[in-house]
């Protein structure tokens, strides 16, 4: 037999706001972005590039910061307490390496040992080639061809730029400058264009062309990207043709178009670290205006601690700002810097003209929200709906709010023809594009997801519930565009449902994500269509299956290789929130597995700072591209647990329940 005070509940939201409010800073949020080695080991090698040299105190702080990554048997994985990865693991080795460690030293023979067990460096993925083939570690014949006639597509056919993803985009341009140049930088033993820096990881340091090609010659589509590749190569990658100048110089363009004030592309550090090299390669210099403001925005991505230095793939300020918003608002939490909060969270509302959503998308007004600081190109949908759950829970009356009015109009106008959202684009689905030889991280498109669209669902729903309970104002032509987008959402979430119950989560780790995304949309429109009782059901009854015998709930990176995984794994603060969040959207608080939930959470709050607390969380729940780039996200262990005990006293106090003494079994 157990009980749960409300007022345990509130006790542990009072130290966590404490703990919020220790670390806010600017008007805003914004926690370190964590990911694996790849993204510090590639800003090495780009360092190596621009300055041939790593001054020796940042070198050791970026050397103990990786070392600290590797695991026991010498690897480095794409996650905590994931396998090791061959590509991973050579990147660390070579940024290890140029850092001026030794290969006799014991951490890199354990390294290599691992590295050669695998098959070596002729097991890498393509991204890694192209690093290693601009330090003449590979040939560059061992990457696919990239003409940079690629720009000259017109944005009509099925196969152009704007087809790619925003994030493979704002990667692909400035590759096609870099395949065309092909250069070949020095490393400390010096430039060759077959150099022997990394022999020792190879099982043939002799035979270092690396092969591609079609995984299935019965597949035509595959076949043909291939065969299209193949003519390429005989045709010298096109660097002849007539077209080439031209070529370069739209690329250079969009480059620099794309380019913010502050210096950012993308809002992501791949494309910068590609942008900068590229415009190097067309002949700028370091101390030109593009490279120098480039260079100071790739140096606000790093961060430093005890552990040392790395670098962030991304960094998510308005992401955590508005989350952060929505946990504090959800626990009744009232301060006056909440308004200071949501004036800086409106001035980071995109306005336009830019953004390459408007090639397929020309006739919308502009309102969505980007994830970083400086991204005007690139807004997303996911940011967008929970920026304006964030307004609607912080006051109501931002319903009849300009700012969400925008936000809301944009949104319904981003939504696929399948009924769903995707994260930054309108039909990125071209899914064939995956089966480009390129692509070895089926990552090219920006399709429609579950857990989007339950975020979006959840924002639509709940403007449309403070329009008719609440009369705050808003249009009859924006309540019905509002209308028609969620009636063609519950039939793509109705398609989407795993026959477990279950909702795939592509941005988060991932059952237990999608499904409380979806959920928490759903619970607005239960009244309205009859199917949605039975798929919340199922839902539901999924998540209960898979609770863990502490009371929490847990899920490994591994269930998106190995879907039977759904659901399994160690607890965590975040997807124990994520779990909590689905029961309550559908369940009472004295529902059994809610109240083991909530204890769990209780127990578990033990990082503590100043006078405030949070919960511990060493698992990454944030997933970049599944099975390749997982993130921590360092504040969901914090804002979805004062979410879900929020959202737990919010359903309890409106029983008219002083306490939840209900027995639970």
């Amino acid at each position: 037999m157990a009980f749960l005070p409300i007022s345990e509940a509130q006790d542990a939201i009072s130290k966590a706001t404490r703990y919020a409010w220790n670390i806010f800073s600017e008007r805003h949020w914004c926690g370190e972005l964590q990911s694996n080695v790849t993204v510090t080991a590639e800003h090495i090698f780009f360092l190596y590039i621009i300055k041939e040299m790593i001054p020796t105190h940042e070198g050791e702080q970026y050397r103990r910061w990786l070392l600290s990554q590797q695991n026991t048997d010498g690897s480095w994985g794409i996650a905590p307490n994931h396998p090791g990865d061959i590509s991973t693991s050579a990147e660390a080795y070579l940024a290890l390496k140029i850092l001026g460690m030794s290969k006799d030293s014991y951490e890199l023979m354990r390294a290599r040992k691992f590295i050669t067990a695998v098959g070596g460096l002729a097991k890498m993925r393509m991204f890694t080639r192209v690093f290693f083939a601009e330090f003449g570690l590979v040939p560059w014949d061992s990457v696919p061809q990239l003409p940079a006639e690629f720009i000259l597509v017109p944005s009509q056919l099925p196969i152009n730029i704007y087809k790619l993803a925003s994030w493979a985009r704002s990667n692909v341009v400035p590759l096609l400058i870099i395949a065309h140049h092909r250069s070949v930088y020095a490393l400390p033993n010096g430039r060759s264009d077959e150099n022997c820096f990394l022999d020792e990881l190879w099982l043939d340091p002799s035979n270092k062309r690396l092969p591609y090609g079609p995984s299935s010659l019965l597949d035509p589509v595959e076949l043909t990207f291939y065969i299209l590749d193949r003519v390429l190569y005989y045709l010298g990658g096109l660097r002849s043709s007539p077209t080439r100048r031209y070529a370069r110089r739209r690329c250079v363009d969009w480059i620099l178009e794309r380019q913010e004030k502050a210096g950012d592309w993308a809002g992501i550090i791949p494309p910068m670290h590609a942008g900068i090299k590229a415009l190097l390669l067309e002949g700028y210099a370091v101390t030109d205006a593009p490279i120098r403001l480039g260079l100071e925005a790739i140096e606000r991505f790093v961060w430093q601690d005890d552990q040392g230095q790395r670098v962030q793939s991304c960094v998510s300020p308005v992401w955590d700002t508005v989350l952060m918003v929505r946990a504090l608002r959800d626990a009744d939490i009232q301060d006056d810097r909440l308004h200071q909060v949501m004036q800086w969270t409106e001035n980071n509302q995109h306005r336009g003209p830019e953004g390459d959503w408007c090639i397929y998308r020309p006739h919308i007004p502009p309102g969505g929200f980007a994830f970083e600081y400086h991204n005007t190109w690139y807004p997303d949908i996911d940011d967008t709906a929970a920026a304006i759950l964030a307004f609607l829970a912080h006051d109501p009356a931002y319903a009849s709010s300009e700012v969400v009015h925008r936000a809301v109009l944009w949104i319904c106008s981003m939504q696929n023809s399948d009924g769903g959202w995707a994260a930054f684009d309108h039909e990125n689905n071209n899914l064939f594009l995956n089966k480009i030889p390129f692509s070895d991280m089926s990552s090219l498109c920006d399709p429609s997801t579950p857990d989007v669209t339950g975020r979006v669902l959840e924002s639509l729903g709940m403007l449309r519930d403070l329009s008719f309970r609440k009369k705050h104002h808003v249009p009859d032509c924006l309540l019905h565009t509002v209308d028609v987008a969620c009636k063609r959402a519950v039939p793509y979430l109705q398609r989407t449902q795993e026959p477990t119950g279950a909702w795939y989560g592509r941005w988060g780790v991932n059952y237990i994500y999608g499904t409380c995304l979806v959920l928490c949309g759903l619970q607005y429109f239960l009244a309205e269509y009859p199917q949605i009782v039975q798929m919340a059901s199922a839902g539901v009854r999924w998540l209960q299956q898979v609770q863990n015998a502490d009371g929490g709930w847990g899920e490994s990176v591994l269930s998106y290789r190995e879907p039977w995984r759904a659901g399994c794994g160690p607890s965590t603060p975040s997807q124990t929130a994520w779990a909590l969040m689905g029961l309550l959207a559908v369940h009472e608080p004295d529902n059994p597995s809610v109240h083991r939930g909530i204890s769990h959470l209780l127990r578990t709050q033990t990082d503590l700072r100043q006078d405030g607390a949070s919960w511990p969380e060493t698992e990454f729940t944030g997933t970049g591209f599944p099975n390749h780039f997982y993130i921590s996200y360092t504040l969901y262990r914090h804002y979805f647990p004062i979410m879900a005990l929020g959202r737990f006293i919010q359903r309890a106090q409106s029983k008219g329940a002083e306490d939840i003494t209900n027995r639970v079994h």
